[in-house]
């Protein structure tokens, strides 16, 4: 990660883009443009807010997320890679792969001609750790930031072997209380049930939070919406590239033991909806193969 004054020398844009420390070590790039505000943490390349001008927050931050170099953010948009959950053969490698706790670096920031701003993250090589993920590859996070969130996560296969792929944008969305939410689109979908061991289960109508919910939805690229009557409004989740859809929501014990939900009740307050290529659809990428993961939020009144 490159320095304060390089990087708004560099990077930075009049009136829409700047680049602060908002924590020893943590710095983030500041968006606001005439459509919405964000910022983004560089550490994971790490999207902690999105609001359109005018409207409510579309992403969940936990009051209590501490910004700390190399640990992991509570809410917004982690980046998953390159693999999702626990390792499939090695249990002492990080949880959802190393990328979420690593610097990136800024590679191309610019407006567009809407008004949108669009700035680019790349992972560097020496942030990949040889013993977990030897091979040659690069990795870019685009987020084009309008009305729309747009989030593009590219790999490129630069090496002369095929190697396993998986990977997610673990996002979170602030709802007014989870007897409100309902999830619209998975509807027949096949799942694995996490909380009750990895059990394949079909999805029968809407999905609805009455206690802890951890499933992992298989070959759906479909566009889910979070309806939710208490806040009058829709969230909606359109993407591609991503044959799994997460759905989480710890409940109260395991939020309690996680220490940065902000208060008891704040399980209530937010849900994950996460685009993802895991489990089953875990990808293969052959040598000189590109795969581009896209997800596009937007925020509409019911």
């Amino acid at each position: 990660m490159s320095d304060l004054s390089t990087l708004n020398q560099q990077f930075g844009i009049a009136e829409q883009l700047e680049f602060v420390e908002a924590a020893p070590g943590m710095i983030v790039a500041r968006i606001s443009n005439a459509h919405a505000e964000a910022t983004i943490a560089l550490q994971g390349a790490h999207l902690m807010t999105f609001k359109p001008k005018g409207e409510a927050d579309v992403i969940w931050m936990s009051p209590a997320a501490k910004l700390v170099v190399g640990k992991s953010i509570r809410g917004g948009v982690p980046v998953c890679w390159p693999w999702f959950g626990a390792h499939a053969s090695e249990s002492s490698f990080p949880a959802h792969g190393f990328a979420r706790t690593v610097g990136w670096n800024v590679v191309d920031a610019r407006p567009q001609p809407g008004g949108e701003t669009q700035i680019v993250f790349e992972l560097p090589a020496s942030a990949m750790p040889k013993a977990q993920w030897p091979h040659a590859c690069r990795v870019q996070l685009h987020i084009n930031v309008g009305v729309k969130l747009t989030m593009d996560l590219v790999t490129d296969n630069t090496g002369d072997t095929a190697f396993p792929l998986g990977e997610a944008l673990h996002t979170y969305f602030p709802i007014s209380d989870v007897d409100n939410v309902r999830i619209a689109g998975l509807d027949g979908c096949t799942y694995r049930d996490k909380v009750t061991g990895m059990d394949l289960k079909q999805q029968s109508g809407d999905i609805t939070i009455p206690s802890e919910v951890d499933r992992v939805y298989l070959d759906t690229e479909a566009t889910c919406d979070i309806v939710d009557n208490g806040a009058n409004r829709r969230i909606r989740i359109a993407k591609s590239g991503s044959r799994s859809t997460v759905v989480w929501n710890p409940w109260i014990e395991k939020a309690a033991k996680m220490g940065d939900f902000g208060s008891d009740t704040g399980y209530r307050t937010m849900l994950c909806v996460e685009s993802a290529n895991a489990v089953e659809n875990v990808l293969t990428l052959a040598a000189g193969e590109s795969h581009t993961l896209t997800v596009i939020y937007s925020n509409e009144a019911l």
